[in-house]
């Protein structure tokens, strides 16, 4: 059965559109607004995200940044209390479990941020490969999480917490008050935009959504969905678990090449991604012609098939349709054409440069 986040009942009495998704019940769009005018209303003011499906692990302990460095495939051991950073999690096949972002709360504590759809998978990898001296606390069901999204996201969000809010990407306030809440607020973001994450107690995210949504009402601030989560990430070209990447893909081969460390003396993984290579390649394609190219169709150049596209989709600050694609290494460069099979018409597409759009 679907879990419900803490804000179920906020999205309801918002007139939320719900869906399952990833376990979890989520509103996919507004009747009030819509996808395109909330995927618009985070590329030109702001948006506003349930992601308290998102999962939370905290790994503490004096061999925590060990474990930490033994599991995943970036290195944290320069990474500084108050800073945030990126890794793909491998398999021994060098395929990705997952892709998370850590949080280094204090000296031996860390924050591990999980896809919803994984969070049980990587609970287990995770408690599996600890080095000793870690402990391990899965905090998931006990924290709420939104996420504030686009170039109004920073003055809307200094109305509540002023000076404490974050001052580069990548990094986190923590202790700050919204609403008499205890909350802690990153600045990493899943849009293109500048944007923030709050986490609070999760019988408490509810007073912190509805205090961001009033303090947003002037600058054009509107709760979002699924919907447009998923198209502005794409239209970020920035990759999403289970499409652009999963356990048969190495993180080299989607392009993670900046978490992965591969002259760390040893990982989870390590091995594997030497012997996978890099076959494969993440590339952008642009619809020339006519249509729509979604997820899982076939790629080629000729009559020669060189992959399979990942995510696709009509983006609407862009106003065209893209998809990302996973191709043979080499065969295609930008400015190349190629053709997408859907349901039997082939759709012709340019090969374009990620990411398709960056926010000024």
């Amino acid at each position: 059965m679907d879990q419900k986040t803490p804000l179920y009942d906020v999205h309801v009495a918002s007139g939320g559109k719900v869906v399952p998704f990833a376990g979890f019940l989520l509103p996919v769009e507004y009747k009030s607004s819509g996808m395109i005018k909330e995927h618009m209303a985070v590329r030109t003011a702001c948006g506003l995200f349930d992601v308290s499906h998102m999962g939370e692990i905290i790994l503490s302990g004096k061999g925590a940044l060990a474990s930490i460095n033994h599991i995943m495939a970036n290195d944290y051991t320069s990474l500084k209390i108050g800073k945030v950073r990126y890794s793909p999690m491998c398999n021994e096949n060098g395929g990705v479990v997952d892709d998370l972002i850590i949080y280094r709360l204090e000296e031996e504590k860390y924050l591990v941020v999980v896809n919803a759809s994984n969070i049980e998978k990587d609970d287990a990898h995770i408690r599996a490969n600890l080095l000793p001296d870690t402990e391990m606390d899965n905090i998931s069901a006990k924290v709420g999480q939104v996420a504030l999204q686009g170039p109004k996201s920073t003055e809307i969000i200094k109305k509540l917490i002023g000076d404490k809010v974050p001052t580069g990407y990548y990094s986190f306030t923590p202790d700050c008050e919204i609403a008499g809440v205890n909350c802690l607020v990153s600045q990493t973001g899943y849009t293109g935009e500048v944007g923030y994450e709050i986490y609070s107690c999760a019988s408490e995210i509810a007073t912190v959504w509805n205090a961001l949504i009033e303090a947003g009402k002037e600058e054009g601030l509107i709760p979002c969905g699924l919907g447009a989560r998923d198209t502005l990430r794409l239209e970020a070209a920035m990759p999403l678990y289970g499409h652009e990447m999963d356990d048969t893909v190495s993180p080299l081969e989607t392009g993670l090449d900046f978490g992965v460390k591969m002259n760390k003396a040893e990982f989870i993984g390590k091995e594997g991604i030497e012997k996978i290579g890099r076959t494969r390649t993440r590339v952008g394609l642009k619809v020339t012609g006519r249509g729509i190219v979604r997820e899982h169709q076939h790629v080629f150049v000729g009559d020669k098939e060189i992959g399979h596209t990942t995510s696709g989709t009509f983006c609407t600050f862009l106003g065209g349709a893209y998809a990302m694609a996973l191709v043979a290494t080499g065969s295609v460069n930008v400015g190349d054409s190629v053709e997408v099979d859907v349901r039997g018409r082939k759709i012709t597409c340019e090969v374009v440069a990620l990411p398709f759009y960056k926010h000024p």
